[in-house]
């Protein structure tokens, strides 16, 4: 039962940041999201009689205990249902900084629930396999889309709406984004565990999942119109929306560096001189620069030679998480 998948990470335009349901990974709020193309998870999962326990080889190396007890809870999700108590060894790589604000749990979550359906012979519905990949990363159940996707609350107790639909395919508005990374080191806080501390200490809390709702509606119809400028807009509202109300939790989570403040000017003042070109930014320093079809070159070229950047990643959009 040996079996490989390959998913690619999503960035949120409306942002998600909260949990309705801890255990369960069930979000606070909606979100919508981009699937990229040039940033992937290529996971193989193989199941084994010999094996004692899980284990998991991440980017080349034995990952941490942490890590790999979150993995194998995931699989014991998978196991359930198929009647299977083998334990598996997983093999996973990333073409991008790994656990450092890119969603690499999306992409990393996204491939495993696939691989695992195949591999333990489910069969799972695209639906059905959104609804275990949310339970591994809430993210990554918009990583088993491609193209425009929505991630759904939901309200039902048991979670089992609160799924992700694709909204358009890749192909209907071929944005571009440039992804620009300031720092290679793992965020020290992770997101999961800053969702949490923001919803039990922010007193802006409650404000931002009602606000989330309008953003949801405006983004949405954005995206029907392909009015370039008004996802923009939604976008950047969103991203320092979210931002500030981490910063307003108590401790602040202050996920920035100097660089992303200084990105985020430069984009600014672009966008002054007539370039189309919003940020986004997830937990973790690295912004993102969306701009429309034929736009991304020149803006590479550009962001190539400014001061303090790791790494320029360049991406369109691309497809849903498949076996390979």
């Amino acid at each position: 039962m040996k079996t490989t998948a390959k998913a690619h990470a999503n960035i949120a335009l409306v942002k998600y940041w909260g949990k309705r349901d801890p255990t369960l990974n069930l979000p606070a709020v909606g979100s919508i999201s981009m699937t990229l193309r040039a940033l992937t998870t290529t996971t193989a999962i193989n199941f084994k009689d010999e094996f004692t326990r899980d284990r998991l080889i991440l980017n080349g190396k034995h990952a941490g205990e942490k890590q790999a007890r979150r993995v194998s809870k995931f699989l014991d999700l998978m196991r359930e249902p198929a009647g299977v108590h083998t334990f598996a060894e997983i093999t996973s790589e990333n073409n991008f900084p790994t656990g450092a604000g890119l969603a690499s749990s999306a992409s990393g979550f996204a491939a495993l629930a696939v691989a695992a359906d195949r591999a333990l012979n489910l069969n799972l519905s695209p639906t059905a396999l959104s609804r275990y990949a949310r339970m591994g990363s809430g993210s990554a159940a918009r990583s088993i889309f491609g193209g425009f996707v929505e991630m759904h609350r939901g309200e039902k107790p048991d979670g089992s709406d609160a799924v992700a639909e694709p909204l358009f395919d890749a192909n209907y508005w071929p944005l571009e984004m440039l992804i620009l990374i300031t720092s290679e080191a793992e965020k020290p806080i992770g997101s999961t565990e800053g969702m949490n501390l923001t919803a039990q200490t922010s007193p802006y809390y409650p404000a931002w999942v009602e606000s989330s709702i309008n953003d949801l509606a405006e983004m949405r119809d954005a995206i029907t119109r392909r009015d370039f400028e008004k996802l923009g807009e939604i976008a950047e509202f969103s991203c320092f929306k979210m931002h500030g109300l981490a910063m307003s939790a108590n401790p602040a989570l202050i996920y920035w560096n100097e660089l992303t403040v200084k990105l985020i000017a430069e984009v600014r003042r672009l966008r002054k001189q007539g370039t189309p070109a919003y940020v986004t930014i997830d937990a973790g320093p690295q912004v993102k620069v969306i701009c429309p079809p034929g736009e991304s070159d020149s803006l590479m070229t550009h962001f190539s030679k400014f001061e303090g950047i790791k790494q320029v990643l360049q991406s369109n959009i691309g497809g849903g998480a498949r076996v390979k």
